[in-house]
């Protein structure tokens, strides 16, 4: 791709155009940040009014694992760019797309191996030479079993396709009938019709980063370029709950991770960003754990502490624009908010008059029209003179976070 100099008018002929394949609320702040710059943009996902269809020019709703679906509509939109938001997507009809001109984001191989956790495993460890926990692989039940008797417990039994730790499943102690079960739960839960699952080493964990990394083209030249390592961490759950930038952990230990981002992001290549996910252990390891080819959940927190979140830079990226390294401008916090309700639609989001009246305190509410239980429906953001400012206000005004059923007039 060229550099980009300008950009046309929305729904005439000289538009710029993004077409999201994903709506989900990453995909609508994608879609906002491209509105700001006036890019037509087209949502497309598996289900109907998805988040970022909101805030779209135009939508589609298609099985996204349809390769045909997904080349029918890229071909009819012709889109300057695609941009792939979730994981359950038919990556070999972008591999075809790519070699018919059509730009992918960052591109069709570095989604396909990102988005799929044994490919990416092999490429991390055996290409790039990155640290990582010990891994197996098993295609069926007594694989499962064998592996996890290599790798020794605890351990992790994870799909072959999957995000948000959908799927994941601790093992603690040696179990066949436990093994098996894990085995079908992870299987049931993957993207995709994969029986494949990765058996991993359970380690302790001190901390956990994500590092946004992205290529952009400056002058005509490819650079790479990274926002300050965002911490995270889970409270024992598979998805993240809570999210803060700066990290306050040692030089030496952000330089590891921020090196491991940028050998992942010139390994794979393409324009845009890429969410580099990084264990730090409690016997001080620094180990690569996973990729996102898009904008990353906990990054949504750069929407209140970077001149430009990570969603203007991938936008930027992959339009060819450049993206100067964006400044810290507050120290800040995320905290994700999920139900548990199951099959309510029309769901409602309350308790906002007093969370709102909290300084420094905001909102992002996806608008999805349904719930299932462990959804995510919206994100705390909060401002501080500090990160533990910021994190103690989350904590304390998402007690005032309610989700109830939409009455009848």
């Amino acid at each position: 791709m060229k550099q980009r100099d300008c950009i046309g008018t929305p729904l005439f002929e000289s538009s710029t155009k993004i077409l999201l394949l994903g709506s989900g609320e990453l995909g609508k702040e994608v879609a906002i940040a491209a509105q700001r710059l006036g890019i037509e943009v087209v949502a497309v996902d598996r289900y109907d009014w998805a988040p970022a269809m909101h805030v779209a020019h135009r939508r589609y709703v298609v099985d996204l694992m349809n390769p045909e679906a997904v080349k029918a509509i890229v071909r009819r939109e012709k889109p300057d760019a695609v941009i792939p938001e979730i994981e359950a997507i038919a990556v070999d009809a972008l591999l075809e797309l790519e070699e018919e001109g059509f730009v992918i984001a960052p591109n069709a191989r570095a989604v396909k191996i990102a988005m799929n956790r044994i490919e990416l495993r092999k490429y991390a460890s055996r290409e790039l030479g990155l640290p990582t926990t010990k891994y197996e692989f098993a295609e069926n039940p007594e694989e499962a079993v064998l592996a996890c008797e290599k790798i020794g417990y605890p351990c992790l039994i994870k799909p072959e396709m999957s995000s948000s730790g959908h799927g994941h499943v601790k093992v603690l102690e040696p179990s066949r009938q436990r093994v098996i079960e894990a085995y079908e739960y992870a299987i049931k839960h993957s993207r995709g019709k994969s029986r494949r699952v990765i058996v991993e080493e359970f380690v302790d964990l001190e901390a956990e980063f994500t590092v946004l990394a992205y290529r952009y083209l400056d002058e005509g030249e490819v650079r790479v370029e990274y926002c300050d390592p965002i911490e995270h961490w889970r409270y024992g759950q598979y998805h993240y709950i809570e999210s803060w930038q700066p990290s306050n952990r040692s030089s030496n230990i952000l330089s590891q991770a921020s090196e491991i981002a940028i050998r992942v992001a010139n390994g794979l290549g393409g324009l845009g960003i890429l969410g580099v996910e990084v264990f730090l252990t409690r016997d001080g390891r620094i180990l690569f754990s996973e990729v996102a080819p898009r904008p990353h959940d906990t990054g949504m927190v750069t929407m209140v502490t970077q001149e430009l979140s990570e969603f203007d830079i991938h936008v930027r990226a992959v339009l060819g624009l450049p993206v100067p390294k964006p400044r810290i401008i507050s120290p800040g916090a995320s905290l994700a908010i999920y139900t548990e309700r199951e099959n309510t639609w029309s769901p409602r989001i309350c308790g906002l008059s007093k969370i709102l009246a909290t300084q420094g305190v905001d909102i992002r509410i996806f608008g999805k029209p349904s719930t299932y239980s462990g959804r995510r429906m919206a994100v705390l953001l909060a401002r501080g003179n500090s990160v533990d400012e910021a994190l103690e206000k989350l904590r304390r005004v998402a007690k005032l976070i309610t989700i109830t059923i939409t009455p009848p007039r």
